[in-house]
């Protein structure tokens, strides 16, 4: 429900109604007499299960490997539960599969295996790379819409939704989770689900270690990283350094970025965690989008205006999050977090009115949440309680671009974001080996613009969203082999501040927008048989209403403005098998099938009932085949399937299907204190000629963004480690 008012009011009767209930159930759960339960904090304990020790995973040992098709710890409904027991599509991507061998220049590398996510955007760097999960994010221009993202804990998404990547080091990160589907329940606005990146654990004994990687298009990589552990203390501290040329004109990108943990045992029961991250970006060029003829005369070309106006931007960012854990006997526990983000950005766009963007901004909060387990008329049961609030605190600029030059300042205003979430959820076992999950979250997201460019006139104001997102979940699971579960979930996405832009090219809001509600029923299956097979089938039906759809004006061409296109309907097949049938020897497949329709949507320019929802492939097929030799080579291969992908509303234009794959190899051995690994990779291992990304309804039908051909890289990495483990 969209409130526009000077003044933001408080909540309302409904949200009075449900807290009340909602405290009253939670408490009686809360109070029932406790259970054994593990004394270890939450995530920290759980991930480190997750963990494989590094000498299992690199070394050279000449033992035949440990199978990887085993349980998974998992935590992305913010308890730790199993991944055959949770209720909900989860996929878990392991270190070796972000780091050993990768590039490491994009979550696309990695994430590819998990049915239902589609990646675009992994070469322009100065739009980030674009993720979208059933459909939901396939709209961003830029970034990740949609999706919430965390890293440690720590939001990567801004009040208003909006997430970025491009402060993450793949080199340094040693698991991701993703939950796919509503996820609003617990995280507030997650339409398409959540994506949990976690630092990988440190060995028990000290390390050093640096790696460097050259490669076709320029590309060039160095990385120093460290870590250990010592008495009550363990850390891993990881910089790095990326330069690539680009396969296309106006496509450059360089970056530095530090990332680092600290984990403090304060004592028995407490754990406080620090997280550090800061990137610098001086160079992220944008070669824009071509029209079916420019790419058939020369793929490489960047677009014309483009050049023009030296499209691209420049980015600074410094983050520090403070996560405290605290253990209240052996069956409580209380996590308290707080985070503060600066961000300097400008960007140039290739038009002039407006075309340059300078931006600061300041992203800040935190969270208090309570976890308990016990017993509640006989029966085991967990729940969750909680409260989160983010802020964001923008000043945007806007100048003429004079062909990458600013010119006079024609846009000024503060851009105020606040978000706060009150979430609880409940589980129980019902006996029958039936388990229930109930949940619920509150949400409120304030937008405040104050205008300082007054020549136009003053278009300052406030406007608030309330949102509330009820979700239930039922699992059958009488055997590890089958589990059987049933959910019904709710999201919402809120526009964002840049979606909120007004598209007469003033000031202010787009006071015609509403937020984009979601309703999923999702029915599936997951099963493991241990060291041999693990599977996951579902199906999935969601409504959404009000459905964000961009456009773009001829005023102001490859800026993007949103409209509401009524309802929605996407219904989705999804799958995963991952089989070892010989020792080392790894099978995996991920398919999904996405019908995504328009039910009713109207504009100007036409009428698109039952058109498909542009930017998302109808099926996707992932395949990889991996093998680990017991001297600890390792050699994969993977293709990815991509069916056709519309480009507009109307249907009118598509980009064809795509099939590319890639190969690598890692070896890792050890001399004496020293480990080495040389590694090789191939993109595109075919030279297939398909696009990097398409741009939804995008002016003057430059849709595409051309891929590079077959590309190659390599490299080798040191490892040193030092001192004793401790005791």
């Amino acid at each position: 429900m969209q409130h526009i008012a000077q003044e933001s009011s408080g909540p309302g009767p409904e949200f009075s109604t449900w807290l009340t209930r909602m405290a009253a159930v939670l408490l009686l759960m809360a109070g029932g007499g406790a259970s054994p339960a593990s004394t270890e904090p939450e995530g920290a304990a759980t991930e480190h299960r997750a963990e494989v020790p590094v000498a299992d995973l690199d070394s050279g040992s000449g033992e035949t490997p440990v199978s990887s098709i085993d349980s998974l710890p998992v935590q992305s409904r913010r308890i730790p539960e199993d991944w055959i027991q949770a209720p909900a599509a989860i996929s878990v991507v392991d270190r070796t599969d972000i780091q050993l061998g990768r590039q490491q220049l994009g979550l696309d590398e990695s994430l590819s295996r998990v049915p239902g996510l589609f990646m675009q955007n992994r070469t322009n760097f100065a739009q980030d790379l674009r993720i979208s999960s059933r459909g939901f994010g396939a709209r961003s221009s830029f970034g990740i819409r949609g999706i919430k993202v965390f890293v440690d804990g720590i939001p990567a998404t801004l009040a208003d939704g909006q997430a970025g990547v491009d402060a993450i080091d793949l080199g340094s990160t040693g698991r991701i989770e993703v939950l796919r589907g509503p996820a609003s329940s617990l995280y507030g606005s997650a339409a398409g689900g959540v994506i949990h990146l976690h630092t990988e654990e440190p060995p028990d004994r000290p390390f050093v270690e640096g790696r460097t990687s050259f490669g076709a298009q320029g590309f060039a990589r160095q990385q120093l990283k460290t870590g250990g552990r010592g008495g009550p203390v363990d850390y891993l501290l990881s910089l790095s350094r990326t330069h690539v040329d680009g396969y296309r004109n106006q496509s450059g990108f360089r970056a530095s970025n530090l990332n680092g943990r600290l984990r403090w045992q304060v004592d028995q029961s407490s754990q406080l965690e620090v997280v550090l991250n800061a990137v610098d970006s001086p160079k992220a060029d944008d070669p824009g989008g071509l029209t079916r003829a420019e790419v058939h005369a020369d793929r490489r070309q960047a677009r014309a205006r483009n050049l023009l106006f030296d499209t691209g931007e420049e980015v600074s960012q410094q983050k520090l999050g403070l996560l405290y854990r605290k253990a209240l006997g052996d069956a409580h526990e209380v996590v308290a977090r707080s985070y503060l983000v600066r961000r300097d950005f400008e960007n140039r766009l290739p038009f002039t009115s407006g075309g340059a963007v300078d931006l600061e901004r300041l992203f800040f909060g935190g969270g208090l949440s309570y976890r308990g387990e016990g017993t509640l008329f006989d029966r085991r049961h967990q729940v969750i309680i909680g409260l989160d609030v983010d802020a964001q605190r923008d000043r945007r600029k806007r100048f003429d671009n004079l062909h990458g030059a600013r010119g006079p300042l024609v846009f000024d205003q503060h851009e105020d974001v606040t978000g706060w979430g009150l979430y609880g959820q409940g589980q129980i076992d019902l006996g029958h080996d039936l388990e229930l999950t109930l949940g619920a979250r509150f949400d409120r997201v304030e937008f405040d613009i104050d205008d300082d460019f007054l020549v136009d006139g003053d278009d300052s104001g406030k406007i608030h969203f309330d949102e509330f997102s009820p979700a239930l979940a039922l699992l059958w699971h009488p055997m590890a082999a089958f589990n059987v579960y049933g959910r019904i979930s709710t999201s919402f996405e809120t526009p964002t501040t840049t979606e909120l832009a007004n598209p007469e090219g003033t000031g202010g809001f787009n006071s015609s927008l509403d937020p984009q509600i979601a309703t999923g029923y999702e029915l599936g299956v997951k099963g493991l048989l241990p060291g041999r097979l693990r599977y996951e089938l579902l199906y999935y039906h969601i409504d959404v209403e009000d459905e964000l759809v961009p456009f773009e004006v001829a005023s102001m061409p490859e800026r993007r403005f949103f409209r509401n296109a009524g309802e929605s309907t996407r219904r989705g097949v999804e799958a995963a098998l991952e089989v070892e049938p010989y020792p080392g020897l790894t099978l995996s497949l991920a398919y999904a099938h996405s019908d995504l329709r328009f039910d009713r949507y109207r504009t100007p320019s036409g009428r698109f009932d039952g058109n498909r929802i542009p930017g998302a492939p109808r099926n996707q097929l992932h395949a990889e085949i991996a093998y680990r030799h017991g001297s600890g080579l390792f050699v994969t291969w993977d293709a990815l399937y991509l069916g056709h992908v519309y480009l507009n509303d109307a249907n009118s234009a598509k980009d064809g299907s795509s099939l590319v794959s890639n190969f690598r190899v890692a070896w890792p051995f050890d001399v004496g204190s020293w480990q080495i690994t040389p590694f090789f990779g191939i993109h595109n291992l075919f030279d297939r000629a398909y696009q990097s990304n398409v741009r939804i309804n995008a002016f003057g039908s430059r849709y595409y963004e051309p891929a590079p051909d077959r590309n190659l890289y390599g490299g080798v990495s040191l490892r040193w480690e030092f001192g004793s483990a401790p005791d």
